[in-house]
């Protein structure tokens, strides 16, 4: 199990999840690989022109436009590709996670409260909500672009319990990024470090959700 719980630990009443690669499956290679004939070019493409950091700063309410720009002053010779990232964007989500989602139908089931933190731009986050039903399960997003922060800054943990009156010690928080898990257990938190639906299930239920 990916958390040990004290015998005095308070009762845990809510569970918080982190959305991409928890919920939704995201990789911008599903897009670059129908762009790139050349597998090669593509891992460079990804590791050096649109990267991780890149993409983090939209996460972080940068806008699109203003991003395009600076990398394509970088890079002219992949304006169209830099312009895909964004006009193609929902091609990187092939869908939900079924297992996940499966695990947040059982715990909306048996009104468990619910609730997201994630590091999202927040016309991406917008668009996703509008395609897959199972947003409507949470009962609050903590978004980071439409706050400019980005987990693990403790700050955001904490905006959701101010947002939503939660006292972070009765929550249990999922996410596939070890350094947010371990921001959200020095905040207080309760947290699990997701690997595979089959083991969360294992893990809220020794946590006594009806997660199985």
């Amino acid at each position: 199990m990916a958390s040990d719980r004290h015998p005095l630990t308070p009762r845990l009443t809510t569970v918080v999840f982190d959305i991409g690669m928890v919920l939704l499956d995201w990789d911008p290679r599903h897009l670059y690989r129908k762009i790139f004939t050349d597998h090669g070019e593509m891992e460079w493409f990804l590791a050096n022109v649109c990267t991780f950091e890149w993409n983090v700063a939209q996460d972080q309410g940068r806008p699109w436009p203003e991003a395009e720009a600076e990398a394509i002053a970088r890079f002219p010779k992949y304006a169209v590709e830099i312009r895909a990232f964004r006009a193609r964007w929902h091609e990187m989500v092939p869908g939900p996670i079924a297992g996940t989602v499966e695990i947040l139908d059982r715990l909306a089931a048996s009104s468990i409260p619910l609730y997201a933190i994630t590091n999202f731009a927040s016309d991406t986050l917008r668009e996703s909500r509008a395609r897959h039903p199972f947003f409507e399960h949470f009962h609050g997003i903590v978004v980071s672009g439409d706050l400019g922060l980005l987990k693990p800054d403790p700050a955001i943990y904490h905006r959701l319990a101010a947002d939503y009156g939660l006292d972070l010690a009765h929550c249990v928080f999922i996410d596939d990024t070890d350094r947010n898990v371990a921001a959200a257990r020095a905040v207080g938190m309760t947290a699990l470090h997701f690997t595979t639906p089959r083991q969360l299930a294992k893990d809220l239920v020794v946590l006594g959700f009806p997660a199985a």
